[in-house]
């Protein structure tokens, strides 16, 4: 880690010199607020810095301690115990604080817009999407996170054609980001007289929610239609004219609201998803990487593209992108195990990272 010195040393500067801005009380309103917040995200840094640089200088005189022969033989065998330990400690400090100066990315802790849909394999497909949305309801139960249901469009038969919710919570978006992509499961259907297996498919995206200072969207860009509310097979649910459909302009995406009895929050949820999409396009414009991930991930719903395979006969689930299977297939649909999952990608993401930094 000698090559990171200097900027320990500017690390521990800067937070330094921050407390002592906060403490002489020059800083108030949104100066102070955005002082305290970069003293906040400095904090943890400057402590594992400290921590690591203690430890280096504990294993020196440790390791001085057994070199001396003139040393008491108790004390010696003491020190090198001691020296051992930290010989195990000090790389491990120095992979923590090198995960912690890896880039942020500044959506990860924003709340998060899901979007379900129905992929390859018609009615079977749209019952698999109602169960990847009941694994993230539980997933979001679990995390105290609250789930709200934004617009549903479902076939009469318990399955789902679609599906936007708002899930919303500290750090939701970094935990759900590797969600979005073909998810793919192999079991009998009900409706299945012979017993044989199907193949289906439903795609999730995950967008961070974008705040109005996110995404300016003026009035201007915008066109709002409003129409009459309908259920399934076209059966009216409204007798007024509530349902809105916005299209922004400027970038030709369109958004639908038709869930609520009032055109007020109708029109309000179909802002909230059409920031979100918008703030998600210019990440993609800013990240040309990302983007090419973002769609080979979510791809066309096609069975051959799948980041992830639920295997009902088998009672697995595999992650293809990090070769990972659990025997936990229940478990993971009850959103209890999907963290072993999240956490292995969360993994494999960063060690990415520190080699491309490296």
């Amino acid at each position: 880690m000698a090559a990171f010195s200097d900027k320990f040393d500017r690390l521990i500067a800067r937070h330094e010199e921050l407390s002592a801005q906060l403490s002489s009380g020059a800083a108030s309103g949104q100066e102070y607020g955005k002082l305290a917040r970069e003293l906040a995200d400095l904090s943890p840094l400057v402590e594992g810095v400290r921590a690591l640089r203690k430890a280096e200088v504990d294993l020196a005189d440790l390791e001085a301690i057994t070199a001396d022969p003139k040393s008491d033989a108790e004390m010696r065998a003491l020190a090198d115990e001691e020296a051992r330990s930290l010989k195990r400690a000090v790389p491990e400090l120095e992979q923590k604080l090198k995960l912690m100066l890896l880039p942020k990315d500044a959506a990860d802790d924003k709340s998060a817009i899901l979007e379900i849909r129905a992929g390859t394999g018609g009615d079977e497909a749209a019952l698999f999407g109602a169960d990847l949305l009941r694994m993230y309801q539980r997933y979001a139960a679990l995390h105290g996170w609250k789930f709200e249901t934004m617009e549903v469009s479902d076939t009469g038969i318990g399955g789902i054609k679609e599906a936007i919710v708002n899930v919303t919570g500290k750090g939701v978006f970094a935990r759900l980001k590797f969600e979005s992509g073909v998810h793919r499961v192999q079991r009998v259907p009900a409706t299945e007289a012979s017993g044989r297996i199907h193949t289906s498919a439903a795609t999730v995206a995950v967008l961070p929610e974008a705040e109005e200072v996110d995404v300016k969207i003026e009035e201007k860009d915008i066109r709002i239609d409003v129409f009459r509310s309908s259920g399934p097979g076209g059966q009216s649910v409204n007798t007024t004219d509530s349902a809105v459909r916005i299209t922004h302009i400027p970038t030709g995406i369109v958004v639908s609201q038709q869930d609520e009895k009032s055109q007020h929050k109708n029109r309000a949820k179909a802002m909230k998803i059409l920031r979100a999409r918008i703030y998600e396009a210019e990440r993609n414009k800013l990240d040309a990487a990302r983007s090419a991930q973002r769609k080979s991930q979510v791809g066309s719903g096609d069975r051959s593209e799948r980041i992830r395979t639920y295997n009902f006969p088998q009672g697995r689930v595999t992650d293809h992108r990090v070769n990972l299977t659990l025997y936990k297939l229940d478990k993971v649909l009850a959103g209890e195990a999907l963290d072993e999952l999240v956490d292995a990608l969360i993994a494999e993401d960063q060690a990415a990272k520190l080699a491309e930094a490296s």
